[in-house]
């Protein structure tokens, strides 16, 4: 049941994302998170792609910033803009006068106000974080906990709900599962407690607010977005990374804009590729352009014998998309998508018997998540031709700025959840056009697990739900190869096809004579409960007990069935529980 659940691309090595360094006994930085699967929606490099943001295509080509150890590093994250995105944004000190900088040269940046270029370092801060994260192999308790350092930078926000109207964004990467988090500017020797106030796992962007007063004493500290930077564009990336305490700050210029896997958050958002070195703790860290504009925030960073200095900045339209949701709807409500996996349609045979003309193009509806609301409108077979009266091409792209192109993804993504989108479609030989909601996609084996890992015990067999989290603990970096092939293909390739749907697996089996013969069952999945199909954890918590049967029977995956004696099982658990210094036998949400 287990082996290379797919395979890894070709010629890239890992995208790392930089955590800023892990202590002794922490868990090490994801190296494989960017994983090989299909496209995301508009992602041409894939013949059928789930859009809203399945594993990208460069598996193992990607890794975000890994974490240094504290206190030495700091995290990286960058933050992509809106093609549209107007270049307005100001340093703290003003407006700037632009100075061209030849090849690698640092360009520096000088206010008409005097203010220099120390105005702008000043509004970046190194974070100190204390991380203690779940369990999953052992939902009932804690991992070691361990330190980190990053980057972040002050940004304005109507959101702040403070007197300062700042905030501080970093990434989410840096902060995850932090119990302490902790900002020192660079010109103080204190550091200041800071809460976070919103965090968004897809986008790997996080803020931060700072209740002291004395943080926000200088009312100049602050950092203004601004617009997508264009090719060759001169950058410099700031922060705090290893190899010293201070200030760090590296210089380069913008060689790619497209849609790419996001390793933290596993979505398929813009990115910027820069030739600027982005080392483990410059997460989180501004990216300047030679006019003193942030123009993204460093997060991860390409490794690989066959590359060098290949690093990725989270462009600016998607920082403003993120930090406009905040301050609307005071919470990340996400990325919308259609949920849709498409196919390109670049045979022409393949175009002539579905009756496009010559001047059509579009991509193939391969399917259509059933819980989304494109479900009633779109159907299998279908050619998307346009969205928002913007063409699509044969191979799932759209015209962006003059001479480029990106993934139709891109024209979904800058709307936000709840608005509609127009779709115009090839539908049984006729033209249609839709007006379709836009939601959140839902995976049915999630990327991250928003608070504690849920879990059941009964007589020691453990059940919980199947995430990417869960995979990673039980079968480490390389999960996406080791994992159960089964487990995989749904992580891959299936969807929730009714709410609240979630995979059950037997995560262990704590050994008593009553589980005898079900050792080797571990990361099992648990199909139905006394020939009962249930549709999650809590469903079939419910489910054992209101049973008056005589005896417990969970049919499981390949086969396999697990039968005990109700009476008997009900008291045992008791005693395995206490054996194993175990608590509860069920998680909090499913005590209630």
């Amino acid at each position: 049941g287990r082996g290379r659940g797919r395979g890894r691309g070709r010629g890239r090595g890992p995208v790392v994302v930089h955590r800023g360094g892990n202590s002794a006994g922490a868990a090490p930085a994801d190296a494989a998170v960017a994983r090989a699967a299909h496209a995301a929606e508009g992602d041409g490099a894939g013949s059928a792609a789930a859009d809203g943001g399945r594993r990208g295509t460069a598996s193992k080509g990607t890794k975000r910033a890994p974490a240094e150890k504290a206190p030495e590093t700091s995290e990286e994250t960058p933050q992509p803009k809106d093609a549209g995105a107007a270049a307005t944004a100001t340093t703290a000190g003003g407006p700037k006068k632009r100075r061209k900088g030849k090849g690698g040269q640092r360009a520096t940046a000088a206010s008409e106000d005097g203010a220099s270029e120390d105005s702008i370092m000043d509004c970046v801060v190194k974070i100190y974080a204390t991380h203690t994260e779940p369990n999953y192999s052992l939902p009932w308790s804690k991992i070691r906990q361990y330190s980190s350092t990053s980057s972040g930078f002050i940004i304005d926000s109507q959101a702040s709900g403070s007197s300062s109207g700042r905030l501080v964004l970093t990434n989410a990467h840096s902060v995850e599962h932090a119990t302490q988090v902790k900002v020192k500017l660079r010109d103080h020797d204190e550091k200041f407690l800071a809460q976070v106030v919103c965090i968004a796992n897809e986008c790997d962007l996080a803020l931060l607010s700072v209740s002291d007063s004395e943080f926000w004493s200088d009312p100049s500290r602050k950092v203004r977005l601004g617009s997508l930077p264009r090719l060759q564009d001169s950058v410099i990336v700031v922060g705090y990374p290893i190899g010293g305490d201070s200030l760090s700050v590296t210089s380069g210029v913008v060689s790619r804009i497209e849609v790419t896997a996001y390793a933290h958050g596993a979505s398929k958002l813009l990115t910027a590729q820069i030739d600027a070195a982005i080392n483990s703790g410059n997460s989180g860290g501004p990216v300047f352009s030679s006019d003193g504009e942030c123009v993204g925030v460093a997060f991860q960073s390409l490794k690989s014998d066959e590359s060098e200095n290949i690093g990725y900045i989270i462009p600016t339209p998607v920082v403003n998309h993120f930090i406009r949701d905040y301050e609307k709807n005071k919470t990340f409500t996400g990325f919308p998508t259609l949920g849709l996996e498409w196919q390109k349609m670049e045979n022409p045979m393949m175009r002539a018997s579905y009756g496009m003309k010559p001047e059509q193009k579009g991509v193939r509806v391969v399917r259509v998540q059933p819980t989304m609301p494109a479900s009633k409108f779109l159907k299998e077979d279908d050619v998307v031709l346009a969205l928002d009266k913007t063409p699509v091409s044969n191979d799932g792209t759209v015209s962006f700025r003059p001479g480029e192109r990106i993934a139709f993804s891109h024209v979904l993504t800058q709307k936000y959840v709840g608005e509609k989108v127009e779709v115009k479609v090839l539908q049984a030989g006729a033209i249609k056009t839709f007006q379709i909601p836009l939601v959140r996609p839902i995976r049915l084996i999630p990327d991250h697990v928003p608070g504690e890992p849920s879990y059941l015990i009964v007589a020691g067999i453990v059940f919980t739900i199947t995430s990417a989290p869960y995979l990673k603990s039980e079968y480490g970096k390389d999960w996406d190869y080791d994992a159960p092939v089964k487990l995989l293909d749904r992580y891959l390739h299936h969807h929730v096809a009714s709410s609240g749907e979630q995979v059950v697996v037997i995560g262990q089996v704590l050994a008593a004579d009553i589980n005898v013969g079900y050792e080797d069952m571990t990361s099992t999945q648990v199909k139905t409960f006394n020939r009962q199909p249930f549709n999650n954890l809590k469903e079939l918590v419910k489910l054992i007990n209101e049973s008056k049967d005589d005896f417990l029977r969970f049919d499981c995956e390949y086969g396999k069935t697990v039968v005990l004696e109700r009476k008997q099982a009900h008291e045992a658990t008791a005693d395995i529980l206490k054996t194993h210094g175990i608590a509860h036998d069920r998680s909090a949400d499913l005590r209630t």
